[in-house]
């Protein structure tokens, strides 16, 4: 009777309903932002998000993910598809070949660069600039799409996971959102002059091809603020910036934070 009492009840006890809410389609490609009650637990795949005193939390969708995701929050699960998206193919030409297939001492160079922003990548702070309303960094023609697979001088690559903002040398690059600058070097092989921006929570920018760099590490940063100047260093074929936006390890695409249409040029 006990047995049967207890069921009883736990068959008329309400569920509790889902309190977030996603800014976005969870879709290929994605940095999803949500917000729920503060204090609440959220679970991304049995895996804990940090959630701001706010309530606000984000993650990313690899470009190449499917399937679907697990969302809990306070024990309530909702299981999530992923939309798929579709993607182009860009050629790009002209390239020196030792940027596109490096001798051996260009491997391990590679290697040790891919390091520092591996560790760069891996900060999760308490910054809340992530939940900002991003800001476009550069005035520019879209010269390079997130996502796109790369043919380099014939030769299929990896796809291209950021944004690039083609402009004249010395035009200004701002932060799109506020952080803290966890990664400043002057020459990497691939990106040249190189900027990380930590805006919280996993959620962080890199600025690459920079013909100059106006921050150091461990500097707290506004949106908007001057960080540094397009350039073309690296491995490029005419001066640009390469934006990528990343929550942990994951690449996600930054055309879908940004306001449209563009705006005029930065001052």
């Amino acid at each position: 009777m006990i047995r049967r009492l207890t069921l009883l009840a736990a068959l008329l006890t309400p569920i509790a309903a889902q309190a977030f809410t996603l800014d976005t389609a969870v879709e290929q490609g994605r940095l999803i932002r949500g917000q729920t009650t503060p204090n609440a637990v959220i679970l991304l795949d049995g895996k804990k998000l940090p959630v701001t005193p706010a309530g606000k939390f984000a993650f990313g969708i690899a470009r190449d993910a499917t399937g679907t995701i697990s969302l809990s929050e306070n024990g309530t699960v909702s299981v999530l598809p992923i939309a798929a998206q579709t993607w182009d193919i860009q050629r790009i030409e002209g390239l020196p070949p030792g940027k596109v297939n490096p001798d051996p001492e260009g491997l391990k160079r590679i290697q040790q660069e891919a390091a520092l922003i591996k560790a760069a990548r891996a900060i999760v702070s308490a910054n809340t600039g992530f939940a900002e309303a991003f800001r476009w960094p550069a005035k520019g023609r879209i010269s390079g799409i997130y996502g796109s697979q790369r043919i380099l001088n014939g030769e299929p690559r990896a796809p291209h996971l950021g944004l690039d903002i083609a402009g004249p040398t010395g035009t200004l690059i701002r932060s799109p959102a506020s952080g803290r600058v966890v990664l400043a070097e002057p020459d990497l092989f691939f990106t040249g002059r190189t900027v990380m921006v930590d805006h919280g929570y996993g959620v962080g920018s890199i600025f690459a091809h920079l013909s100059a760099s106006s921050v150091t590490v461990g500097q707290e940063i506004a949106a908007g603020q001057a960080i540094g100047a397009i350039g073309a260093t690296g491995r490029v074929t005419g001066p640009h910036l390469h934006w990528g936006v990343y929550w942990g390890a994951i690449t996600v695409d930054p055309r879908p934070l940004m306001p449209t249409p563009m705006p005029e040029p930065l001052p």
